[in-house]
């Protein structure tokens, strides 16, 4: 009798990729960012298992938003203390921490659980056009 095959997380090879963000829509980055992430794009794909590559994110502040979200797009955060809910715009988001969009909009595509807190860890957002990352030889990955 023949078994299915089911890779280990030992067995699988993860790859570093760079993406650079200049000029793309932030949704449908932050989308192909995730699926590579989960490993999604593998054949030896699993729910159950981290197959997903390692994903570098350059020129985060050059990242494009359609539509008017750029002044009605608010991210929220709160401190836990009463009045302590914090709102800004992603205009000003950009301008401040843009790598902050990026991670925001990707970690909102992975599963709320340890295994996509773990997946989110592999992902390495940038603002300029730089990252220290070099002595892992991530290859180029266009979109």
């Amino acid at each position: 009798m023949q078994r299915t095959y089911m890779a280990g997380e030992a067995a699988i090879e993860k790859k570093w990729y760079v993406v650079d963000a200049e000029g793309q829509v932030l949704g449908r980055l932050a989308s192909e960012v995730a699926h590579r992430l989960r490993g999604k794009h593998k054949p030896v794909f699993a729910t159950h298992l981290d197959a997903g590559d390692f994903i570098i994110v350059v020129n985060a502040e050059k990242v494009r938003l359609t539509g008017r979200k750029l002044d009605r797009k608010i991210y929220y955060r709160y401190s836990g203390y009463m009045g302590g809910m914090k709102e800004i715009t992603a205009r000003r988001q950009l301008s401040k921490k843009p790598e902050e969009v990026i991670r925001h909009a990707v970690k909102g595509m992975l599963p709320k659980n340890s295994l996509g807190r773990r997946m989110f860890k592999k992902l390495k957002v940038y603002a300029g056009s730089g990252h220290p990352h070099e002595a892992q030889q991530p290859e180029p990955l266009k979109l």
